[in-house]
């Protein structure tokens, strides 16, 4: 090992990727050991050190160039010893000069006084916070007008954030790309405004409401004037997630969806309110759209507040098939329960979307309307690889019998499908076509049905979400 040249030595050391395997070469000789101090970037820490602190500065101290920090205490209990504190993250900020990504996962120790520490550290552009109740927005606010090169900064079940002046801070700052923020209950999405110019560099962009909190948070006058008289510049706009949210409109999100020219992968999961004008002028601006994701909720699930229904149809996923020439992946889910849903997408417009985009991916979740016509519709979809259907019960064994003329096929996915059974999958049996055939909860498929159908197969049986 004396006589290998150093380059040779890190090339070998870079192309290890876990962990434990880099720590059983580094302890193999003392130039491994050496060299590994000096390269490892990356620490993810938790229950595991006791005492916290102390180990902590230890590891610092034999990794002096670490840029990424993962401190995660899930499943912790008081027996496991005491959590790092706001000395630990004093520590990093004294010991990790090169720190630019540094993530908090239910560190219920760590207060507003640690983000302060956290402050001085000039080079930090990533920040995520899972769970951490002791934080405030004093602490974050501490932490951007320190850190001026924050572009990364997510926000999960951060109870105790209430005001949002950092949000502000953030829009006059101007270098946020990457914003999350889910079930964080005090911030709703009229205090989004405050980015204000910021809004022009963000290219992702995820907002989850805590459902049981989804009206709580309500639009002032004064918000919904921001919303209406200011322009919201979204064009570097690429990923958007919206969990649980309102969309009226004039107010809030609904201002941002038809604005995102560069957008590529949009995820609306049970949002109240969108309607087909908002997802048209989404599709007509957003002309690279790769990826639509939509969860639609049932009547029952609506605020009483909106006194006209609101329907999404075919002509929304037509308008998506005409100009987003490039979408790839399509997930339609319809909401639980034993209502109807404000959704009515037909065959019609499933097929439109099948043939005019190089779809590769196609999921279905309860939509009912999705037939033996439409399995034989995707024999068109020349590009499909992935196909998942999970309770869409109008499918039948004729219909499946279609999966062994897709051409590009390789995975898929059935999940409590009540209408097919053995003799759907039997065209495939012995070709071994798919490369993985996973079935959940079908009740007349069995294990013994799908053998030779896929190079890996993945069978459960539970049958209790029929009675």
């Amino acid at each position: 090992m004396d006589v290998l040249p150093e380059q040779l030595l890190w090339e070998i050391l870079s192309r290890i990727k876990k962990t434990t395997d880099r720590n059983s070469v580094s302890l193999s000789c003392k130039r491994f050991h050496n060299l590994d101090n000096e390269q490892r970037q990356c620490l993810r820490i938790g229950c595991g050190l006791d005492p916290a602190n102390e180990a902590l500065t230890l590891l610092c101290n034999r990794f002096p160039n670490v840029t990424k920090v993962e401190i995660t205490y899930s499943g912790w209990m008081s027996k496991l010893g005491k959590q790092l504190d706001d000395q630990g993250l004093s520590v990093l900020s004294s010991h990790c000069p090169s720190l630019t990504d540094l993530t908090l996962s239910n560190c219920t120790f760590i207060t507003d006084v640690g983000l302060c520490y956290l402050s001085s550290c000039s080079k930090l552009s990533a920040l995520k916070l899972n769970f951490t109740p002791r934080i405030t927005s004093c602490g974050i606010l501490s932490l951007v007008v320190g850190c001026k090169n924050l572009s990364v900064l997510h926000l999960i079940r951060c109870l105790n954030i209430s005001s949002v002046e950092w949000l502000e801070y953030l829009g006059k700052l101007g270098t946020l790309e990457d914003l999350s923020i889910k079930n964080c209950r005090a911030i709703g999405e009229g205090d989004l405004i405050k980015l204000g110019q910021s809004w022009r560099k963000i290219k992702r962009l995820q907002f989850e409401v805590d459902a049981n909190y989804r009206y709580m948070k309500v639009y002032d006058r004064l918000t919904v004037d921001r919303w209406q008289k200011q322009w919201v510049p979204c064009e570097n706009m690429q990923e958007l997630s919206l969990v649980n949210c309102i969309i009226s409109p004039g107010r809030g999100l609904a201002c941002v969806l038809g604005k995102c020219k560069k957008l590529e992968k949009i995820h609306l999961d049970m949002c109240v309110g969108v309607r087909d004008c908002d997802i048209i002028g989404l599709a007509q601006n957003s002309r690279n759209l790769r990826a639509l994701s939509l969860r639609v909720p049932s009547d029952f699930s609506l605020p009483i507040f909106l006194d006209n229904p609101l329907r999404l149809t075919d002509q929304c996923l037509k308008a998506v098939a005409q100009n987003c020439s490039l979408l790839e992946s399509v997930k339609i889910c319809y909401s639980d329960g034993e209502f109807p849903s404000f959704s009515s997408f037909t065959v019609d417009g499933i097929l439109a979307l099948i043939q005019k985009c190089p779809l590769k991916e196609l999921s279905f979740d309860q939509v009912y309307s999705f037939n033996d016509v439409g399995m034989q519709a995707l024999c068109l979809a020349v590009h499909l690889e992935t196909l998942e259907l999970a309770r869409c019960q109008e499918i039948s064994d004729e219909g499946l019998q279609m999966v062994s003329q897709f051409s590009r096929l390789r995975i898929l996915r059935l999940s409590k499908c009540l209408g097919i059974t053995n003799d759907g999958l039997k065209p495939l049996l012995g070709s071994y076509k798919l490369d993985l055939l996973a079935v959940e909860d079908c009740p007349q498929i069995s294990e013994r049905g799908m053998v030779g159908a896929a190079k890996s197969m993945s069978f459960r049986q539970d049958l209790s979400w029929m009675y």
